[in-house]
């Protein structure tokens, strides 16, 4: 995917992995800024299952505003490629902040999207 375009993002580096997908650092040629960009595996999109929970999961988190939670900027699909892109948050990955033995604390450089906080009560509503 590095060096790929989809829609309007070019796709610079690989950040992290997970369950429901890839996460790239892209930067939107429209708007000059880097997001990330979370990618929903082809086998995943093609599950009518898979994919409507990708779409709620997006919705969800966009329908949130919290200084803990990273902010969605949109859903969409380019060349077959359902993806969502997000605010970008430089730092550390907090795994691996998390795997030395203490949380984060804000300013200190761990990749958290902002300075934890707990969830609000619509989040927990959402299950996020």
């Amino acid at each position: 995917m590095i060096g790929r375009t989809l829609a309007h993002y070019r796709i610079v580096a690989a950040l992290g992995a997970g369950g429901m997908g890839e996460v790239y650092r892209a930067t939107d040629i429209k708007l000059g800024r880097d997001v990330a960009l979370k990618v929903l595996p082809g086998e995943m999109a093609a599950d009518p299952e898979r994919l409507a929970r990708f779409r709620r999961e997006a919705q969800a988190l966009a329908a949130l505003d919290h200084p803990g939670i990273v902010t969605v900027y949109s859903v969409e699909e380019a060349d077959g490629v359902h993806f969502l892109t997000m605010q970008l948050v430089e730092g550390r990955p907090l795994d691996q902040v998390i795997a030395q033995g203490k949380l984060p604390i804000a300013g200190s450089g761990a990749r958290s999207p902002r300075p934890w906080a707990p969830p609000t009560p619509r989040a927990s509503s959402t299950g996020t």
